[in-house]
């Protein structure tokens, strides 16, 4: 890797005084994120998606270049503002954004980041989709809340095949029309999601709206209110009400079908610590038109389908963010100097910056092993069995490691980083909503033991077929790499005698012990699949870093420490070879 010189400027000081401003890191613009990463490249090829590589290309060459990085800034500069009423006094009830948003939003609906595994019927279009969203994610993650949800939108309306036909050609459409207008008279339309309420948060059986049918047809009235309902602009909605059989699930439009605007009405938008260009808010429903979708009585198992594909993004874009601060990293630590060396020079530094890549590494490859199972879902028992579960496992995982890897990436920029004119405030930020976003990590880990069902003995009323295909689909992945590390081998061992051991636990204590254990477990196998994929298909620099550090008996909890023994150069140079400079 070539020695990279700070930026040399002449600024003036407040007596008009010349003074020279070196040792200072240009920011990273004009690379391609997708050719700059040998794993997501070689992932892509590996599982299916070697036919979108001139698309993925396309979109990383776009998303490394400085247009689309100001993008990024100005939309989080100029957050969406909130109009509930014109100037007559009537409702209006929308948001207005910053054109930079727009730009975001064409840029990902053109891409099919919202579809492509519904248009492609192809193997790998889970693959082609997830290093899509990661990139995206990169650059700017906020607005993929709605591009996320649209997609996730069409694995619940399956249940419904008249809203199918109705919507579905709509919601594929890959034309961003930002308008406000009824979908009939739109090129494209975005679907949003709202199911939380102020009282039971993600207890959503407790919620409180009520649909109240019109005549004999599946049309009802929805009165009630949402807590959380993300990306209002959006043409509609799947919503949770209750009917008397029980929660039941609903697609609202924000227009009726005679073209009036439905009785939807947003009270405010929520103030947030990140994911400021998105707009996030309050809703209450007055009798507000809308259709079933799915049984009454199912609405949860009816929304679960959009649930797990938004995991799947939760777990992808926690993987961006983890990349993109490592390559920030590592870029400016090969252009700053201190202590008469470059950053990348330093041996402690050198540790930290193999540490991070280790981290975010084994993260790309667990994602996009997950992307591959969806991919695979519909004729693959095993691979369904897998993604259930892994679904579950990722989203815990990846979105808890994300918030440690990309704070101490941040650290590496020093004052530098903690400053907004740098990308990493805004990765920071972001970070902790994906372990909030479609379950916290409770929800989640409680999800991981429903998934595993009685093949744990934890939920008794769990199909026995199902949790049993998960845990084998499980112990099969992980297994794969056993021969090639006996370090895996003894994490893979234990992890296997954890599910044995709770296969034959029975009654309310047992299961309140393993709900107590529920974080371990998700730890555990987390890594061991992690440990099964980077010994297979890691660079062996760090499929041996990552064994040693995450997997031996001398792992630690920061980075920065890995063994003295690991070779720290070839994985830097993994990453940094890459980069442009």
């Amino acid at each position: 890797m070539g020695e990279r010189t700070g930026v040399n400027e002449l600024n003036s000081d407040a007596g008009g005084r010349i003074r020279e401003v070196f040792n200072q890191v240009a920011p990273l613009v004009g690379h391609n994120l997708y050719l700059c990463d040998r794993t997501l490249g070689e992932a892509a090829r590996r599982w299916g998606a070697r036919w979108a590589e001139a698309e993925l290309s396309r979109l990383g060459g776009v998303l490394g270049g400085e247009e689309a990085q100001r993008w990024a800034f100005e939309a989080n500069e100029h957050e969406p503002v909130l109009h509930t009423h014109d100037a007559l006094g009537s409702r209006r009830d929308e948001v207005v954004f910053h054109p930079a948003w727009h730009e975001l939003m064409r840029t990902s609906v053109e891409a099919r980041i919202h579809s492509l595994p519904w248009i492609a019927a192809r193997a790998g279009a889970h693959v082609a989709r997830a290093g899509l969203l990661m990139m995206s994610a990169q650059n700017e993650a906020g607005h993929l809340c709605p591009v996320s949800m649209t997609f996730s939108s069409l694995a619940a309306l399956r249940e419904d095949a008249e809203l199918t036909r109705e919507w579905g050609p709509r919601i594929v459409a890959h034309s961003y029309d930002r308008r406000f207008r009824p979908a009939e008279e739109k090129t494209g339309i975005l679907v949003g999601m709202g199911m939380t309420e102020k009282q039971g948060g993600s207890d959503v059986r407790a919620n409180t709206t009520r649909a109240e049918r019109i005549g004999n047809s599946r049309e009802y009235l929805i009165t009630g209110h949402k807590w959380f309902c993300s990306a209002p602009m959006c043409d509609a909605f799947l919503i949770l009400a209750q009917v008397p059989k029980g929660l039941s699930c609903f697609f609202l439009p924000r227009w009726m079908p005679a073209g009036d605007k439905n009785r939807f009405f947003i009270q405010r938008l929520k103030r947030k610590m990140g994911n400021r260009s998105n707009a996030s808010s309050e809703v209450e429903f007055e009798e507000a038109w809308a259709q079933l979708c799915g049984e009454e009585g199912r609405g949860v198992q009816t929304i679960m389908e959009m649930v797990n594909h938004t995991r799947l993004d939760c777990a992808i874009a926690s993987a961006g963010l983890m990349r993109q601060a490592v390559v920030q990293a590592v870029h400016y630590a090969r252009g700053r100097r201190a202590f008469g060396k470059r950053l990348i020079e330093q041996p402690l530094m050198q540790n930290v910056l193999a540490d991070l890549i280790v981290e975010s590494e084994a993260a790309t490859l667990l994602m996009m092993r997950l992307a591959c199972a969806f991919d695979s879902r519909g004729g693959n028992q095993s691979e369904q069995a897998f993604a259930r579960v892994v679904a579950a496992i990722a989203k815990y995982w990846l979105c808890k490691r994300a918030c440690m890897q990309v704070g101490e990436a941040l650290e590496c920029l020093g004052g530098n980083g903690y400053v907004e004119e740098s990308t990493m405030p805004r990765l920071y930020r972001e970070a902790p909503l994906y372990s909030i976003w479609e379950g916290s990590g409770n929800v989640i880990c409680l999800d991981i033991l429903r998934a595993l069902g009685k093949a744990t003995g934890h939920d008794q009323d769990a199909d026995a077929e199902k949790s049993v295909g998960s845990v084998d689909a499980l112990i099969a992945e992980m297994r794969l790499g056993v021969e090639a590390d006996s370090r895996l081998k003894g994490v893979v061992g234990e992890a296997e005698g954890m599910l044995v051991r709770a296969a034959r636990r029975n009654g309310e204590a047992d299961s309140l012990i393993a709900e107590r254990e529920a974080r371990r477990w998700a730890e555990k196998l987390a890594l061991a699949l992690q440990g099964s994929l980077v010994v297979r298909y890691g660079a062996p620099e760090i499929a041996e870093a990552f064994c040693a550090s995450r997997l031996g008996g001398d792992s630690r909890y920061t980075f920065g420490t890995l063994p003295g023994s690991a070779d720290l150069g070839p994985i830097i140079a993994w990453v940094a070879e890459r980069l442009p400079g």
